[in-house]
């Protein structure tokens, strides 16, 4: 039976997953979730009870929360290349050091950003300064770590010399913040040179499924940045 994936492109771990199956060569059914009330029906929640995406059906294996379906689907399919998942049990292990710090810290940062920036304003919602300005400290200390620590070593994190699934993870967690308005992404990105080099070699590693499975994040970005300067215009 044919896999599974119930996702949406503007989730980032949703993209993380539609790469990887890409770039392995998985025969996968991809099934979008509108985000807009569809993950709480009672058919989908039958499926994920946490009502997220992403979500793989494997046959009769249902599996939630993307770390672990990445690590499901390296370890089932033989033909995935060991640099995405190491077989060697330190190279491995430091895979998920990155993994599970990424949760508490880059991600935490980037969903506040967003929500205090970009979802409560297009939703007519009045931000909260004070969460706002927490928010991007966080994202901005969790930044400065991932490019003084865990990209220290090497081109891709933890000293690797080609993309792992972390390496996924996080790229497309920081491409979110392409949702920020130009001003924003540029003032808290740029100081972070080794994060934008990564940012750029994970893309040309990944081609062509980067660019594509980015598209509706880019194209939404553009609607969110023209809808921002109509509004100052006005």
């Amino acid at each position: 039976m044919t896999l599974k994936v119930y996702c949406n492109r503007m989730s980032q771990p949703s993209r993380a997953i539609l790469i990887f199956c890409k770039m392995n060569g998985i025969d996968f059914e991809e099934i979008t979730i509108i985000l807009k009330g569809e993950q709480h029906t009672p058919e989908y929640k039958a499926i994920n009870p946490m009502c997220q995406v992403p979500t793989i059906v494997d046959g009769d294996f249902t599996l939630f929360e993307s770390h672990a379906i990445l690590i499901y689907l390296s370890s089932k399919y033989p033909g995935v290349a060991s640099r995405w998942y190491p077989s060697d049990l330190v190279e491995r292990a430091k895979v998920h050091s990155v993994l599970d710090w990424h949760h508490a810290n880059l991600r935490h940062g980037s969903v506040g950003a967003i929500v205090n920036n970009v979802i409560l304003p297009q939703n007519g919602l009045p931000s909260n300064p004070q969460a706002a300005e927490e928010d991007e400290k966080t994202l901005e200390k969790a930044l400065t770590i991932l490019e003084t620590f865990w990209l220290k070593d090497g081109p891709f994190l933890v000293g690797r010399s080609q993309p792992s699934i972390a390496d996924l993870y996080l790229v497309s967690e920081v491409m979110e913040l392409e949702l920020l308005s130009e001003e924003l992404h540029d003032r808290i990105l740029s100081p972070y040179k080794k994060v934008l080099q990564w940012v750029e070699d994970t893309k040309s590693a990944t081609a062509p499924h980067f660019e594509e499975i980015h598209g509706v994040l880019f194209k939404t970005r553009k609607e969110f940045r023209m809808t921002a300067k109509s509004g100052k215009t006005e």
